[in-house]
């Protein structure tokens, strides 16, 4: 097990250096930054200052071990637009989207397991069709419109809850509604597939025979073998719902980093994108680490397949 961990780990580190080097980079990704910061309208004089003042005129390579020794030590620099520290922005932003990223990964995981179970007992029953429109729409339906629809049908024609902003705990309904709704699909699917295999193994059978009821079959013998797969993918949907609320932050007019990054790439405001973008890749990567090795934890096999 120590090994496993240990090889996970390093796979990890090395994946949060290249995220970290490809961070860096992007300042660099639409051509000389300084002229970026100076503006249109900005002189070769002012694009030259900012050059010397940021150290834009060093060597790359310099620039980069000196920006990731800062990262390292907290200070991930200072937002042109907002002449402040990088930190103190994000540490602002930062609850909105924690927020609503985990409440919508709960919702979800709270219908999708129960829902994938029960269509698993039934394939092709009418619990098993209802999941099969809910796994669809929720894929085929573009995130915008259906916040747009509930905003007007259920903000604005009902007046039931607000429709931006998240100064009461009414402001994240929906956005959480709409946001879990793209996560259900896989979750639901993951576990409905892996219950239906779970189910036809002779141990589950056997289970049956001797008469055991069938909560006791699915909560003893079947739900733990058909979740394994769902650890893995439950990082991932949890790690693409806190960083993929760009466009539903923007809909709902929530404050948080997925609006700051959109907002900061509209004023150039390069060290304020490299920072979210680098703290939502490694908080991506310590979820699908920590998967792994709790899939390790749960299935020895996988120890040996590492």
């Amino acid at each position: 097990m120590l090994s496993f961990i240990s090889k996970r780990l390093l796979v990890a580190f090395l994946v949060c250096l290249t995220v970290s080097a490809l961070s860096f980079g992007l300042m660099f990704v639409s051509g000389d930054p300084a002229i970026a910061i100076a503006g249109a309208g900005g002189r070769a004089e002012d694009a030259e200052a900012i050059r010397v003042a940021y150290g834009f005129d060093r060597p790359l390579v310099v620039q980069y071990l000196d920006w990731i020794g800062s990262a390292l030590t907290g200070d991930l620099g200072q937002s042109i637009y907002f002449n402040v520290p990088v930190t103190e922005i994000i540490g602002n932003r930062a609850g909105v989207t924690l927020t609503l990223g985990f409440i919508s990964f709960l919702v979800a995981l709270v219908i999708a397991v129960p829902l994938g179970v029960a269509a698993a007992l039934r394939p092709n029953g009418w619990i098993d069709r209802l999941a099969l429109v809910i796994a669809v729409s929720g894929q085929a339906i573009p995130s915008f419109w259906l916040g747009l629809m509930a905003i007007v049908v259920f903000g604005v024609w009902y007046g039931w809850v607000p429709i931006s902003g998240a100064d009461t705990w009414q402001g994240y309904i929906l956005p959480v509604i709409v946001l879990s709704y793209y996560a259900i699909p896989e979750l639901m699917r993951i576990t409905r597939s892996g219950m239906i295999d779970v189910l036809a193994t002779d141990y589950v059978r056997a289970a049956k025979a001797k008469g055991l009821p069938m909560h006791l079959v699915i909560s003893r013998h079947a739900l733990r073998n058909a979740v394994l797969p769902l650890v893995s993918l439950a990082a991932v949907q949890l790690g693409q719902l806190l960083s993929g609320s760009i466009v539903i932050e923007s809909v709902f007019a929530l404050n948080g980093l997925g609006r700051l990054a959109w907002e900061s790439l509209l004023r150039s405001d390069l060290p304020v994108v490299q920072a979210i973008i680098l703290i939502l890749s490694l908080l991506y990567v310590v979820l699908t680490t920590l998967a792994d090795i709790l899939n390790a934890v749960l299935d020895p096999r996988l120890r040996g397949s590492s």
